[in-house]
């Protein structure tokens, strides 16, 4: 008995070379826009004047955090994009694009305006956001999904964090 080996079963190198200059602008466009808002909006003195707990994290931690969830969800929607989930009638992209927008906006709110009741909705939206974000990403692949665990919990953590500032 003969194997056939035709085409089809000859694994493609050169999707390789062209899906990873995709997968750099899909990491780098939000890991910059975050990184923007961290320069433009990251060093407030109203928050930094604020006396807060021994316990509550720096703002370079939360700077850091911020850019590693960017950078997760690059990847998370690279792969999804990869594997035809972005199209149809998925909600996948849609919900993406609300997690970059809800994320770049926590900062200026709540660090350099002080609107910390603000923050907190808008916290919470983004975690909802991301839940729903986890299964669309998780229903294309499971794999993917798991990406996105440790930035529901970088959101819950800055929930927590926001809710926090309002009664210090």
């Amino acid at each position: 008995m003969e194997l056939k080996h035709g085409p089809e079963d000859q694994a493609p190198t050169h999707q390789h070379k062209i899906s990873l200059p995709k997968l750099a602008v899909a990491v780098g466009v939000p890991v910059c826009l975050t990184m923007a808002i961290i320069f433009l909006f990251g060093s407030s003195h109203k928050y930094r004047a604020i006396a807060k707990p021994f316990w509550f994290p720096p703002l370079w931690v939360m700077h850091v955090g911020s850019l590693v969830c960017s950078g997760l969800m690059g990847v998370s929607a690279w792969a999804v994009w990869s594997e035809g989930g972005f199209r149809g009638e998925s909600d996948a992209l849609p919900l993406y694009v609300a997690h970059i927008s809800l994320g770049i906006v926590w900062e200026p709110l709540v660090v350099v305006m002080g609107a910390a009741w603000m923050g907190l909705g808008f916290c919470v939206v983004h975690f909802g956001t991301l839940v729903a974000c986890y299964s669309a990403f998780r229903n294309v692949n499971p794999v993917v999904g798991e990406l996105v665990k440790p930035c529901l919990a970088w959101v819950a953590i800055l929930t927590f964090l926001t809710f926090k500032l309002i009664y210090l």
